[in-house]
């Protein structure tokens, strides 16, 4: 990353606070995640915290993952975000996962991860070196007024951006339900490519199937997210 691109990044997630601010939410960043953990359990108690960022599960500190809160003018907390850093090395993120993709479960299901299935798409084959993992997105809805106003795409940007200030990434990757991807949370959030069919998650005593989306980004699609006018995301 050139000394342009990262002041060019900072100046983007610098607007995105200001932004966030502005709509009524006050960020923070961390990278406890046994903070992490606690305050999901205290104050996210109807989604509880992800394995991909569980401590009692993964290794993950400050070099490896930080988490996003945002909170309230009233103090509750209405918004989170994590990401994790992997080096894959030259193994490409579809044989990675081929391996690994039951460690990225959605939360708060009951799965069969014995007929729960992976299908690597073309941009998974492709894949390798720095790797990040973005997941645990959640806006709290209800009367707070802040979904269906853009405002979800600009805080997942932050993160995106976030990530490459920290790491320059080769590749930032996530899962989305098919459900999210078919109502354009894809390019809401800044993703410029996407898998269909990534992932079919079994529910356990159940025929019935969670179908995800592999969604990601390479080093010039994030710089290009970047050049994009912060001011305009939550439009």
């Amino acid at each position: 990353m050139t000394i342009h691109d990262t002041f060019a990044g900072a100046q983007y997630v610098t607007k995105i606070v200001d932004l966030a601010f502005d709509s009524g939410i006050n960020l923070q960043v961390g990278s406890d995640f046994h903070e992490y953990s606690q305050l999901i359990t205290e104050h996210r108690p109807e989604q509880p915290l992800g394995a991909p960022f569980d401590p009692t599960l993964q290794g993950i500190n400050a070099e490896t993952g930080f988490w996003i809160t945002g909170w309230g003018r009233d103090g509750q907390l209405v918004h989170t975000q994590a990401m994790r850093r992997f080096d894959i090395g030259g193994v490409s993120l579809s044989d990675y996962l081929g391996q690994k993709f039951r460690d990225f479960p959605p939360a708060g299901l009951a799965l069969d991860l014995d007929a729960s299935e992976y299908r690597p798409g073309p941009g998974a084959k492709r894949i390798s070196g720095v790797t990040c993992y973005h997941g645990e997105a959640w806006l709290k809805g209800g009367d707070t007024g802040f979904r269906g106003t853009g405002l979800a795409g600009a805080l997942a940007r932050f993160a995106l951006a976030t990530a490459v200030l920290r790491w320059s990434p080769d590749y930032i990757f996530g899962f989305m339900p098919e459900r999210h991807a078919f109502r354009g949370l894809v390019e809401r959030e800044g993703y410029m490519h996407s898998d269909p069919g990534a992932l079919d998650w079994h529910l356990a005593d159940s025929e019935k199937v969670l179908r995800g989306y592999m969604v990601w980004m390479g080093r010039d699609d994030l710089s290009h997210i970047m050049t994009l006018p912060a001011v305009d995301l939550a439009a």
